[in-house]
């Protein structure tokens, strides 16, 4: 059976050029198209949205998310 991966990296690189919500230990949520990350799980979105309490708060295009921040990388 194929699981897409063993790996996490393996799993978040079949997100790529794919549209994720990132969450924020802050609350904050983004929600952009998957361009990059590392192994400390910095992230690169594009064409990202900031949301907050479920509200959309503003577009911000391309953002470099710190992966200590981050909580939750889900499919969008």
């Amino acid at each position: 059976m194929d699981d897409g991966g063993s790996r996490p990296l393996d799993t978040l690189n079949q997100s790529r050029n794919k549209t994720v919500m990132v969450d924020l230990k802050n609350g904050t949520r983004y929600v952009g198209k998957l361009r990059a990350f590392d192994i400390h799980i910095n992230t690169v979105l594009a064409d990202a949205e900031e949301h907050y309490n479920g509200e959309l708060k503003r577009k911000l295009g391309t953002v470099f998310i710190r992966g200590d921040t981050i909580t939750i990388i889900s499919p969008a």
